[in-house]
């Protein structure tokens, strides 16, 4: 399949750069939000979820309707919707976007945000409920007969599911960088995300995930995601003063650095132990801003011109990558500049590449 492009989409113009306390979803905002991915080409759009934040379906369904061909990725944690009830309402988004309808697992990588909304299983649990999880969506959308299920995590009688999706199942996301990870996204997803690491050990992961698949006896293997925060301006000079002025604000809108704990996901501890050995790896990936945010979700910059971040990104396309995430630090200003500026160069260098 072609590389695809991966936006992120939030219903407010606050940022990590210029927060806005207590914003409310401003409709005009994300509809010319949405409306510009749809417009500069990109693929996707990831609606992110958190435990104190906005609903993703709601925002997904406001991005559908205001969109023609951008597929909209809901993030969904297990523990926060039945997965009967996440089969219809996923099949009927589904249906209302004609066909254009993801969803993302997140299984949860903290302890302390899982119990924020009531779910106190450890790790191990967590993805094994994951796995059941994706099971039951993925026999919800085909069956033609009701069924049962009864497990320590989920029990229900005779469920019957008219709401198909458009195209007969939706594709499913796992993320993740533990073992966990790679066995339950690689034996059952059609898309694994990554945060941006070097490509080295991006390299290593991709490996791990395939070889879950060819474990689990799969004749395909899950598209890989990998996700960045690029830092783009007309020059490489221009772009890494940018990228000091960007960390400048990050650092002053995180009170009390000192007092974060360290975090309990692997990826955020294998991206800050990356910062540990130095600043920039390979052509251009920066490392500062993870560390000015104890690693917080994917934080990884990759600084410079137009041509040098198309390079890089191609990198990773080289890699095995066909699904890339491209979010910035002044949202929207940045999804109109990658648009403009890094998809039609990376498209052009993928044609060069007979992709």
């Amino acid at each position: 399949m072609p590389t695809e492009f991966i936006s992120l989409t939030f219903p407010t113009p606050s940022t990590e750069i210029n927060p806005i306390p207590g914003a409310r979803t401003d409709p005009e905002f994300l509809a010319r939000y949405a409306r510009n991915l749809d417009d500069y080409g990109y693929n996707y759009t990831l609606v992110p979820y958190d435990s104190s934040s906005f609903d993703p379906f709601t925002v997904g369904d406001t991005i559908a309707a205001v969109t023609k061909k951008l597929k909209i990725i809901i993030a969904l944690r297990p523990n926060t919707l039945f997965p009967t009830v996440a089969a219809k309402a996923l099949a009927t988004l589904d249906q209302l976007s004609s066909g254009r309808v993801v969803v993302h697992f997140i299984a949860g990588g903290s302890d302390a945000e899982q119990a924020k909304e009531g779910d106190f299983l450890n790790k191990e649990q967590r993805y094994a409920r994951l796995e059941e999880y994706i099971q039951i969506l993925r026999r919800a959308w085909v069956s033609a007969e009701p069924f049962d299920w009864d497990s320590s995590f989920y029990t229900f009688k005779q469920f019957s599911n008219r709401v198909r999706p458009v195209n007969g199942t939706i594709p499913v996301s796992v993320g993740g960088s533990s073992a966990d990870a790679y066995r339950v996204g690689g034996s059952l997803a059609d898309i694994f995300g990554l945060w941006g690491e070097p490509l080295k050990e991006t390299k290593e992961q991709i490996d791990r995930v395939y070889a879950e698949a060819e474990r689990a006896g799969r004749s395909d293997r899950p598209r890989i995601w990998v996700t960045f925060r690029p830092i783009l301006a007309e020059t490489d000079e221009l772009a890494w003063a940018k990228a000091h002025r960007t960390l400048d604000a990050l650092q002053s809108n995180r009170p009390d650095p000192g007092k974060a704990p360290p975090p309990q996901n692997v990826g955020s501890q294998r991206l800050l132990e990356i910062a540990s050995r130095g600043e920039v790896h390979d052509r251009a990936l920066w490392y500062p801003t993870v560390t000015a945010t104890n690693a917080r979700g994917a934080s990884t910059a990759l600084v410079g011109s137009p041509a040098t971040i198309s390079d890089s990104i191609l990198d990773y396309v080289d890699l095995g990558a066909e699904l890339i995430s491209i979010r910035g630090y002044d949202n929207l200003n940045d999804a109109i500049d990658y648009g403009r500026y890094i998809l039609p160069r990376v498209r052009e260098g993928l044609e060069k590449r007979g992709r």
